[in-house]
């Protein structure tokens, strides 16, 4: 409730105590000895309004010690926040949209912007499927100038933490090609891929840490869903085995 309310509730309620008559009837005798009991009555009543008028006024200072207690708990947490430097580079690292020298290409990855609930399934050596939860955020970083990702996997099977990976990804325009690098610290895992649009997938070819080709795609893209697929070689790209098969949802909002 905010303190203007509470002051005018406050003072509606100290005008009403004090602006209530004292209405008394009865004969000619219960008029004298109300009369000499006026003294007393006014007496008790004066007391009785004023232990409300401090009464209400304890509550009102109570009130606003309070109310300026938190506001200035929130104002000292947003301006700890503001204006603590270990945060300088997050709040300089995104970027709202692409850098237009990007043209068309920025439309590439930016389709994807946004936050996406993930179905994860891994295709095992023994044939069998293990799946698990999780998001992906993607976003411009660097003036527009390059992608962003963020791949979360909730905590499952007794696990404590999430598991987490991100992937940088530029347009070379050297190459012509998008070149990408993938960083997963809790497997030691960094791997480099590069590629593009290939009709209406993307793709991109690269080395797995083993030495093997791998390849990665989105596929079935639309504007609340796309399947990102992970594919590897053992025979240098004559024939391929699907590892990995990521179901994405747009979340809305």
């Amino acid at each position: 409730m905010k303190m203007s309310t509470i002051l005018k509730a406050a003072v509606r309620h100290v005008f009403k105590v004090f602006q209530t008559p004292d209405t008394k009837k009865g004969g000619s005798m219960q008029k004298t000895s109300n009369q000499c009991n006026q003294p007393n009555l006014q007496i008790s009543s004066a007391i009785t309004k004023a232990y409300s008028v401090l009464l209400l006024a304890g509550i009102m200072l109570g009130c606003a010690a309070l109310l300026a207690a938190q506001v200035e708990a929130q104002e000292s947490a947003q301006s700890a926040a503001a204006s603590d430097p270990r945060r300088d580079m997050i709040k300089a690292l995104g970027a709202s949209s692409p850098h237009p020298s990007l043209g068309v290409e920025a439309r590439v990855f930016d389709r994807l912007v946004g936050t996406w609930d993930c179905d994860y399934s891994f295709h095992l050596d023994d044939g069998s499927v293990r799946h698990s939860k999780g998001e992906l955020l993607l976003g411009w970083i660097l003036d527009g100038r390059a992608v962003q990702d963020i791949f979360i996997t909730y905590p499952a099977n007794g696990e404590k933490e999430r598991r987490i990976g991100t992937t940088v990804r530029f347009f070379d325009t050297a190459l012509k090609q998008w070149r990408v690098v993938f960083v997963a610290p809790q497997g030691n895992y960094l791997v480099n891929v590069q590629g593009g649009l290939e009709g209406d997938r993307i793709v991109l070819r690269g080395v797995d840490i083993d030495g093997a080709p791998i390849r990665w795609s989105f596929n079935d893209v639309k504007p609340d869903s796309f399947v990102w697929r992970g594919e590897k070689s053992r025979d240098g790209g004559k024939t391929w085995k699907m590892e990995e098969e990521h179901h994405m949802k747009r979340r809305a909002g």
